[in-house]
């Protein structure tokens, strides 16, 4: 809902402002505007009559407008072979000696993936940035977009 006012629950998620929140979803901040009019995502008020967007929105859109289907999604990431890529955010990186957990929400769904630390810091991945998982067999490798 648009014009919801802020309550104790939403004081507890991360809220971004229309701009931020059009970066990472990679449209433009007019388009994010309408989907606010439109209540084609849920955005409150603060009291100073502003809008902020929860994060778990920006998660919940995130993989759909990445692409309209499946030809465009793959045009944006790396051509490869794998077809079950899933876009989301980085909320967790541990990197301890040669391993590195990453951990992806997608959706609101979590999805870790160990990686050598060598190729976390050579994507120079990092907790918010947005990246895909490409699923393959048992494996679930990281790709940065």
């Amino acid at each position: 809902m648009a014009d919801k006012k802020i309550d104790r629950a939403d004081e507890r998620e991360t809220l971004l402002r229309p701009k931020d929140a059009a970066v990472q979803l990679q449209i433009s901040y007019p388009t994010i505007k309408q989907w606010i009019y439109r209540r084609k995502l849920r955005a409150v008020k603060t009291p100073g009559g502003h809008y902020r967007i929860p994060q778990t929105e920006i998660d919940r859109l995130l993989y759909r407008t990445r692409g309209r289907n499946e030809g465009e999604r793959r045009v944006t990431y790396q051509r490869i072979s794998g077809r079950n890529q899933l876009v989301g955010r980085i909320v967790d990186v541990r990197v301890s000696g040669l391993v590195a957990q990453v951990t992806l929400s997608v959706g609101g769904q979590l999805i870790t993936s160990l990686i050598t630390s060598g190729a976390v810091r050579e994507m120079q991945l990092k907790k918010g940035q947005t990246a895909a998982a490409l699923i393959k067999a048992t494996e679930v490798m990281i790709i940065r977009v």
